[in-house]
């Protein structure tokens, strides 16, 4: 009988084991549906102060306030991208690979003006660039080309995915409630509910809180850019800018994207003289914008928004991206503020949860 016992315990913990690792490869194989489903989440929460705003001040009803709020995020979002053309035409311009003498001669110039100035610092970077097989590098052009073509239909299809579910998100807004109520257990209920719509607060506030990080930022790329002549001043300034909702890389990122913008802008100029002055000066505006981002405007938006000390998310940050790559810093501070809210809810009697817990 002893025996018959654990052979059926080895038996039950095989099958949970099993299918565990089931689940887990269901997960992996529908990883893209997952991000289309969090994006969602995440555009419904930035949506929810709006569609609030919409029915209590302005008497909308639920459909009508929803359909606004959704047509006011795809004019934003067709709005954005009408503003890339610009920047990528003037780019195209200056990166194209013609055969033109101007082109050609404007790449002569910079060159030239790069090799004597790093000669000057006994640099010799043409003897660097001869031992690159540039050859082998364009037959690869056909699968980029391919590649980017994929890409492109991948994002158009992820793009409608995340409308048509954010839309849903938006309209049913106790979608999630009545699911997490549906496997909560029972006697639970209550908690559950009371910890999901206090994570749904402080995350829309911290998604909120976020759009004004980077509208700070957007204004002082702007005004730098803009002092020192850049086209597209405007454009750049937001893919910057947007860049910082990943932490630490995010902005390293974005300042080799400016300094790479700035230059290419000027490829007419001379180098040492004009090209390198101007990139230096947008540089240092770039550090100035980003220590103003690090020591005022993240520590007291999070510490408003998700009511944690910045030292916590600083924390946090580390440890999702050492485990998570990434992905993991993008999803610490939410994630780490949902934690925070179940332990309360859940654990309110621990010492070091209260502790954690007691601004919240």
């Amino acid at each position: 009988m002893k025996s018959k016992e654990i052979a059926n315990g080895i038996v039950r913990a095989t099958a949970i084991l099993v299918g565990v690792v089931l689940l887990l490869y269901f997960f992996y194989k529908i990883q893209a549906i997952l991000a289309y489903i969090s994006i969602a989440a995440v555009v419904a929460l930035i949506a929810r102060p709006i569609i609030k705003f919409l029915k209590k001040r302005l008497k909308f009803r639920n459909s009508i306030a929803v359909v606004t709020t959704m047509f006011l995020f795809v004019l934003i979002m067709i709005g954005f991208i009408r503003m890339l053309f610009p920047l990528i035409e003037k780019q195209s311009e200056n990166l194209s690979l013609l055969n033109s003498d101007k082109f050609q001669a404007d790449i002569q110039h910079t060159f030239n003006n790069l090799n004597d100035y790093f000669n000057t610092r006994n640099i010799n970077i043409f003897e660097q660039l001869k031992s690159l097989d540039i050859a082998s590098q364009l037959n690869k052009l056909p699968d980029l080309v391919n590649s980017l073509v994929g890409a492109f239909g991948s994002i158009a299809i992820g793009l409608l995915s995340v409308l048509f579910i954010s839309f849903f998100f938006m309209k049913d807004s106790k979608l999630f409630d009545r699911a997490l109520l549906t496997i909560s257990p029972k006697g639970s209920e209550f908690k559950v509910k009371r910890s999901f719509d206090k994570i749904k607060d402080l995350l829309s506030r911290y998604f909120i809180g976020l759009i004004f990080q980077i509208s700070i930022l957007f204004i002082i790329y702007t005004i730098v850019l803009s002092i020192f002549g850049v086209e597209n001043a405007i454009v750049i300034a937001i893919l910057c800018a947007t860049l910082n909702l990943i932490p630490y890389i995010g902005p390293l990122v974005g300042g080799f994207l400016m300094v790479f913008l700035t230059m290419t802008s000027n490829l007419s100029l001379d180098f040492q003289t004009q090209i390198l002055p101007k990139t230096s000066y947008v540089l240092i505006g770039y550090l100035i914008a980003q220590l103003i981002d690090n020591f005022v405007s993240q520590p007291i938006i999070f510490s408003k928004s998700v009511k944690s000390h910045p030292l916590e998310i600083f924390l946090s940050i580390l440890i999702f991206g050492s485990l998570f790559g990434i992905l993991g810093m993008v999803v610490a501070v939410p994630t780490y503020t949902a934690i925070k809210v179940i332990l309360k809810e859940f654990l309110s009697d621990n010492k070091i949860v209260q502790s954690l817990t007691k601004q919240l």
